[in-house]
């Protein structure tokens, strides 16, 4: 399995490539590249299996890679090391990228290794990584649809509903959107945003856009659209006072 590492710091190349050749002895590094540039050009010459990739380098993200490649020519899997907070951290979660935090643990570079022999590559995957680590500040959020992705404003989610590896998002128009991942990732990418709420196991709600709360029959919220989720009995105050909170 031929590899290349693109980092800017050279101790961290040589890390990783001692890391590799101990833990991972099925991996051939071809080549070590301190700057996005470099990397494009090996991978073109050498087409490796797999690009060791950093994030946060000068003059160019990591992120930019693959818009130096047109699709059919991306036919190695990346794996990202960064040192990137928690919020990034759910991003790469969401869309189930492969990532690395540094410094680098050697059985957690192994396993996604393992993974990469397993799994078939998914370009939509990083297309979708790159949308939602600008969600902060675009406030829109990237969810996969078929082989597209549909980005949807996360002020006008009304609630999203878990059904097992799925989620269904309602919108305030009244669209609706079933997406390919689990309630928790959504809990987790969503995170950083105080309006949302998870207050039933099968249900995040945007607080902003709940109109009542019921008491009867366990509890409900309702929404602007008539529309109403459940909440379970010990998380009634809690979203009352967050409620109070987020409209003050």
């Amino acid at each position: 399995m031929d590899a290349i590492i693109i980092d800017d710091e050279k101790r961290a190349r040589i890390n990783l490539s001692l890391i590799l050749k101990e833990y991972c002895p099925e991996v051939n590094v071809v080549a070590e590249c301190e700057n996005l540039s470099q990397g494009v050009k090996a991978i073109r010459k050498l087409k490796p299996l797999i690009v060791l990739l950093d994030i946060e380098m000068p003059g160019h993200s990591g992120l930019e890679l693959l818009d130096f490649f047109d699709e059919h020519e991306i036919n190695f899997s990346i794996i990202f090391t960064t040192a990137y907070n928690e919020y990034a951290v759910k991003a790469f979660k969401f869309s189930a990228v492969d990532y690395l935090l540094k410094p680098i643990i050697p059985d957690e570079l192994a396993n996604a290794v393992q993974r990469i022999k397993k799994q078939q590559l998914k370009l939509q995957d990083y297309v979708l990584l790159k949308e939602n680590l600008h969600q902060a500040s675009s406030g829109k959020i990237a969810i996969p649809s078929g082989t597209s992705l549909i980005f949807l404003e996360a002020t006008k989610i009304l609630f999203i509903k878990g059904e097992g590896a799925y989620s269904e998002i309602t919108m305030l128009d009244g669209s609706k959107h079933m997406v390919s991942r689990n309630l928790k990732n959504f809990e987790d990418v969503l995170a950083g945003n105080q309006s949302f709420f998870r207050p039933h196991k099968s249900y995040i709600v945007n607080i902003d856009h709940v109109v009542s709360y019921n008491k009867s029959d366990g509890g409900s919220l309702f929404f602007s659209n008539h529309q109403s989720v459940p909440i379970s009995s010990e998380k009634a105050q809690i979203i009352l006072e967050k409620i109070k909170l987020v409209r003050r």
